[in-house]
């Protein structure tokens, strides 16, 4: 049997019609005809962006992701609890009762009692608080890795991605991110912590006495926000095995996430004041139960964050000629832990040494092309 030729640049069937690259995902003519701004994507796109987040939602099994994601969360929270109590009780017990203060605002009905609780503990073994802080964060750390591993996982599952990057990629990132976002979430509680105090100095130093303070404690809620949104759109960019167009510090889905978030949680600590029965049905475990089903609301709302995002790059690439229901819509980042069958699924074969995507898999897509190649030779 006779071999096709190689179809030449510009042939139907080497992809440049749809723009399709070399490797797996869209090409640069695709990128190069997408939208640089959201706002230049039709109305049809943004349609099409809420439809397919709600299905990719169902099908992509995020209500369970959330729960896996609740439970690492936990896992991660009382060790983080640990250090942030250490490092907080060197300013004084009222730095700690400031921070609780402010978690009970945040915190829907039993739940801030479980905080509340742990924290007391916490404080009970002040005397080797040095040594708790050093434990802690080691434990704290490993933990906290298992959510991020988890989320990237969920991550991949939204963009359709299989994990291309190496385990010690993989590991350096998890590990990486996890400090980077303690960091953060320490930074924030920080700033409810001490901004009282700095904001009166300030004032003071001013001559506006109390005004200062009065305007910090509103102001300090929007830095909040921000800070959080910082935290959510850099799981958003790093933990996917999908290429991006660059970190943005706050994409549409971490504000969707946050909006959402802020009014679930104040739907559901309305709804365990005045019509939930946690305590008749799970007695003494009621505040857990609470406190459980809020971090799975939070992780509910940032998957689906996660999920919008990722319809507004599939959206992008269609607006830019890449077909509808092709797949994947996004390059990968690296493709040395794929096996030959998911890349030849994605019409790609691994360029293993260089971690980029290769020749497209043709044989996959026509089964004349190779035909009398004979059998592949075993790895």
């Amino acid at each position: 049997m006779t071999h096709e030729p190689k179809p030449a640049p510009g042939d139907d069937h080497d992809g440049s019609r749809t723009g399709r690259a070399s490797g797996a995902g869209p090409g640069p003519e695709v990128e190069e005809r997408a939208p640089d701004r959201l706002s230049d994507l039709p109305g049809r796109s943004w349609k099409a962006v809420l439809r397919g987040t709600l299905k990719e939602f169902k099908d992509d099994e995020l209500a369970d992701r959330a729960a896996a994601l609740t439970y690492y969360g936990v896992l991660a929270l009382f060790p983080a609890l640990l250090v942030l109590v250490s490092l907080i009780g060197l300013a004084g017990e009222s730095a700690t009762k400031e921070v609780l203060d402010n978690v009970q605002k945040l915190a829907p009905g039993s739940a801030r009692d479980v905080v509340t609780d742990a924290v007391q503990q916490i404080q009970g073994h002040s005397g080797v608080g040095s040594l708790l802080a050093i434990v802690g964060l080691v434990v704290a750390v490993w933990s906290a890795s298992g959510y991020i591993a988890a989320f990237i996982r969920a991550s991949n599952a939204v963009y359709d991605m299989p994990e291309g990057r190496p385990v010690w990629k993989v590991l350096s990132l998890r590990m990486a991110l996890t400090v980077t976002l303690m960091v953060l979430a320490c930074a924030s509680a920080l700033i409810v912590v001490f901004s009282g105090n700095l904001a009166r100095q300030v004032g003071s130093s001013l001559g506006i006495g109390d005004t200062a303070l009065t305007v910090w404690s509103i102001v300090k809620w929007p830095v909040l926000v921000i800070l959080v949104t910082i935290m959510i759109a850099l799981l958003y960019w790093a933990a996917p095995n999908a290429k991006g167009r660059g970190f943005k510090w706050v994409s549409p889905g971490s504000f969707l996430a946050l909006a959402i978030w802020m009014a679930a949680s104040a739907g559901f600590a309305f709804y365990v004041a005045n019509f939930g029965s946690y305590n008749k049905t799970y007695g003494t475990l009621a505040g857990v139960i609470v406190f459980l089903v809020w971090l799975w609301i939070t992780n509910l709302a940032i998957l689906l964050g996660l999920e919008f995002d990722a319809e507004l790059v599939r959206q992008r690439a269609i607006a830019g000629g890449l077909p509808e229901g092709e797949e994947p819509y996004v390059q990968p980042r690296d493709t040395r832990a794929w096996s030959d069958e998911e890349a030849a699924e994605r019409g790609a074969v691994t360029a293993r040494e260089h971690g980029e995507p290769g020749e497209p898999a043709r044989k996959a897509a026509d089964p004349q092309v190779g035909a009398s190649d004979g059998p592949r030779k075993a790895r």
